[in-house]
């Protein structure tokens, strides 16, 4: 099938009306969504990669992807290594994909590329690069891979436009009125004509909105324009529904709807009646993240004589919700405790399964997850796809249990679970890694450092508008001190009741590019890990929340400070995530005092907060475990 698929596209690819040298395939939508629905699996369906990042590169007599260290071990089970060579990003050695383009393409080749699935940002730098090798890159409308697709009897499935929810103002804490005004304060402030949000979660988030058209995401399929007086949403066929119709003119938002399709027409007119006012001083704020074909179409690029200026930077609304608010920051800890309720319960019926002689697979115990998540208020689905991985499973970073070739967790495994919920008032994001029966020296070493790092982490102080990467060494040090490491970031940003992944700050041996630097209301990921290919992985991740932090405030440190970075202000972490980790994995010898401290007292948090709800319920066999779990470590 590679080659078949590989053979129908390069047919395009030279038939094209400007031969193409080389076509690239991104893994992204036209909202330059981290997860995509099938329609736009383009990258999946002619590499057979099916990983969550990646670009591939197809030319007359090479197909390429380049892909981070998540995905290598993946990459290598699922792509034809006869077709497909795997560029390993990550590496220093390996170069970028504009170096590979100019280096091993001649002067005057054609590089194609949809505008639509790839950004402004990444164009320019792209475009400048093959122009100075004597190279062009050109927009490709129709998608050649989609082409591909239809020429061998397999066409892409429908896009996806499913019906919409209004998510109330107990669980937002701001009306979509008031998030609207406050853009428009910011269009004020910088002469902007229009705003145009892109993003799928920042639609949801500014009309308090939810939807369910890409997996996991709680999010739809739409743009959203704003002028200093029209709200329009293009969605769907364009018809607003009438009881979100009414909800949002009860949160004092009239709106427009239009077609999904229409955008780009919408977005061309919009640019013409703009030029057509005469005065040479309108302006179109937009994401620099919005795709090529966005920029082009509201620019008026290809049509006006003199496009429009465009303020093409980071989006006000990814800067808006990066930041949650107290009703938002509320519901995070809430769900958390429900989270953790439903984790614990799982994982006190896993051990007792395993060590009963039930054979559990790790799709089974997937499964088993999701039904104790059910039981709690306010669950909505899981949060990505559960990675439940035992024994080399574990090692692979992404992992996905299939359930053509089940593997079953035995007594002799370690046993990765990374897993989360979508609930009404949060998101969460969790891993665990426990042994099912006794961990070898070996295993009980490396975890224990992968635990000391999330702990540095986790109990770390630094100034406000410090930008995450400058704590990712923190959790590596441990690692680092015995010639260890592991290829993944440390932390991202969370949306509310939107994507787990939310940029754009994080923790990461690479700078986001957008960082805004941390400020007191975010909530971020905390995963160190380790892995060993073969043989198990190792990754202990909680959520945490940014905090202001005083000499009262409740923090294992805030005793100790003597200063707040002369007047810039003290943050650190307050964990959210309440389920313990396992106590004979921990080799306490590695511990200093504040470590074993610091377990010691969220352990107690654990069982104070969760052990109640148990009791109460009737779960006693679920605290007895829970209980056991959360005993001092001496």
């Amino acid at each position: 099938m590679s080659l078949q698929r590989l053979t129908a596209l390069r047919a395009l690819m030279a038939g094209h009306p400007t031969a193409l040298a080389a076509y690239i395939i991104p893994t992204a939508d036209a909202h330059n969504s981290e997860y995509i629905s099938p329609a736009d699996a383009r990258r999946e369906w002619i590499s057979g990669f099916t990983g969550s990042a990646g670009t591939a590169v197809v030319t007359a007599n090479k197909a390429l992807v380049w892909t981070d260290g998540r995905y290598y071990t993946q990459f290598e089970k699922e792509a034809d290594l006869a077709m497909w060579t795997l560029m390993k990003q990550s590496l220093p050695e390996t170069p970028t994909m504009e170096k590979w383009l100019t280096s091993n393409l001649i002067a005057g080749s054609v590089v194609g590329v949809d505008p639509h699935t790839m950004t402004r940002e990444e164009w320019t730098p792209l475009q400048t690069a093959l122009s100075k090798a004597k190279m062009q890159l050109v927009a490709v409308e129709s998608n050649l891979v989609d082409k591909a697709r239809i020429s061998l009897d397999d066409p892409p499935p429908k896009r996806p436009q499913n019906d919409i929810i209004h998510l109330p103002l107990e669980y937002t804490g701001k009306t979509a009125g008031e998030k609207i005004h406050d853009l428009r304060v910011g269009m004020l402030e910088k002469k902007a004509s229009a705003l145009v949000i892109t993003a799928l979660d920042e639609v949801a988030y500014t009309l308090n909105l939810r939807g369910s058209d890409i997996r996991y995401n709680p999010v739809f399929f739409s743009y959203l324009l704003l002028t200093p007086d029209t709200v329009t949403l293009f969605w769907s066929g364009g018809r607003i529904p009438d009881d979100i119709e009414r909800n949002l003119s009860d949160e004092g938002v009239k709106i427009v709807g239009r077609p999904y399709d229409d955008v780009i027409g919408g977005l061309s007119n919009l640019a013409r009646e703009l030029s057509n006012m005469g005065d040479g001083e309108h302006s179109v704020w937009i994401s620099n993240e919005a795709s090529e074909a966005v920029h082009r179409a509201v620019s008026g690029e290809g049509v006006l004589k003199n496009p429009l200026n465009l303020i093409s930077e980071v989006s006000p609304v990814a800067l808006a919700k990066l930041v949650k608010n107290d009703v938002e920051l509320e519901g995070f800890r809430k769900c958390h405790i429900r989270d953790g309720t439903a984790v614990c319960r799982f994982f006190r019926w896993l051990h007792q399964e395993v060590d009963s002689g039930n054979k559990i697979t790790e799709v089974e115990a997937a499964e088993r997850l999701l039904e104790f998540r059910k039981d709690e208020k306010d669950f909505m689905g899981p949060s990505f796809e559960t990675i439940s991985g035992a024994g080399e499973n574990g090692a692979v970073i992404h992992y996905t249990p299939s359930s053509d070739s089940p593997r079953i967790i035995t007594a002799d495994d370690v046993y990765l679970l990374d897993s989360g919920g979508q609930y009404k008032d949060g998101t969460t994001d969790i891993t665990r890694t426990r042994h099912m029966s006794e961990p070898t020296d070996l295993q009980k070493e490396t975890f224990t450092r992968v635990l000391k790092g999330q702990i540095a982490i986790g109990a770390a102080l630094y100034p406000v508008g410090v930008k995450g990467n400058v704590l990712d060494s923190l959790a590596r040090k441990y690692l680092w001190d015995v010639g260890l490491d592991y290829a993944h970031g440390t932390g991202h940003g969370v949306g509310h009741f939107l994507n787990v992944h939310e940029g754009p700050s994080g923790i990461s041996w690479r700078p986001y590019p957008h960082d805004p630097g941390l400020k007191m209301g975010q909530i971020l990921s905390n995963e160190p890990g380790y892995y060993r290919v073969g043989e198990f992985g190792i990754r202990i991740e909680d959520l945490v929340e940014t905090i202001s932090v005083t000499n009262d405030t409740t923090h294992p440190r805030a005793k100790d400070l003597l200063g707040d970075y002369n007047g810039r202000g003290v943050l650190g972490f307050n964990t959210i995530t309440l389920v313990p980790n396992q106590r004979k994995f921990i080799k306490t010898e590695l511990l200093d005092d504040f470590e074993l401290k610091y377990i010691n007292s969220y352990h107690k948090r654990v069982l104070d907060t969760l052990g109640p709800i148990l009791k109460n319920r009737g779960l006693m066999e679920d605290y007895a475990w829970l209980e056991k779990e959360c005993s001092p470590l001496m």
